[in-house]
């Protein structure tokens, strides 16, 4: 089996996997599972930013989040560390579950390591392929979450947030979301954030 054959039949896997969400969106008037469109948009968006992307970045993207809706945020306390602790564990359980589909697969375990540092973001801040995922998490996020984000969350924080999303994107990721077709509210309060410091 080929690299390029193995890699097809593990993003094969990795969306079986997340195809089991039970937590369904619309798209194009289609209702699937949020986590299997979800590793594809940042699949998708890594490969809009990186076109030579590695094989383990490509990995990466696909199983980012992989079966997350199994460590809801509801079984945490509702507070700042609530949610730290929330995020935190669900690193490590991305990357072990992804760990796990990846030696199904043959994979070696240099390359299984190198997911494994993609998923926790280890060396983020020090560009390479864990900064092009960041950004297109980032990205994605901006595209798919935040306009239906912004009705459920107050404007300043809100404000706060998109701030946050700024400081974690590479000059590259900034200017693809500086590209994004915003409008109404969710434009101007991006706007707000970015270009006027709100």
């Amino acid at each position: 089996m080929t690299e390029a054959e193995r890699l097809e039949r593990t993003l094969a896997a990795l969306d079986a996997a997340n195809a089991e969400d039970p937590n369904l969106e619309c798209v194009d008037g289609e209702m699937v599972p949020h986590e299997w469109i979800d590793a594809r948009r940042v699949h998708d968006r890594v490969l809009r930013l990186d076109p030579n992307a590695s094989v383990a970045l490509r990995l990466a993207s696909r199983c980012q989040h992989i079966r997350r809706w199994e460590i809801p945020r509801g079984d945490y306390p509702a507070n700042r560390a609530g949610y730290l602790e929330w995020r935190r564990d669900l690193k490590k359980f991305h990357a072990c579950t992804a760990a796990a589909v990846l030696e199904e697969q043959g994979w070696p375990a240099e390359l299984r390591d190198e997911v494994r540092s993609l998923n926790l973001k280890q060396g983020l801040g020090r560009g390479g392929d864990v900064q092009t995922l960041e950004d297109a998490l980032c990205l994605v996020f901006l595209e798919s979450e935040y306009p239906a984000f912004l009705k459920r969350v107050p404007a300043g924080r809100m404000a706060a947030i998109l701030r946050k999303t700024w400081r974690k994107m590479s000059p590259r990721g900034r200017k693809a979301a500086l590209a994004l077709p915003m409008e109404g509210e969710a434009g101007a309060l991006l706007e707000r954030a970015w270009v006027q410091k709100l």
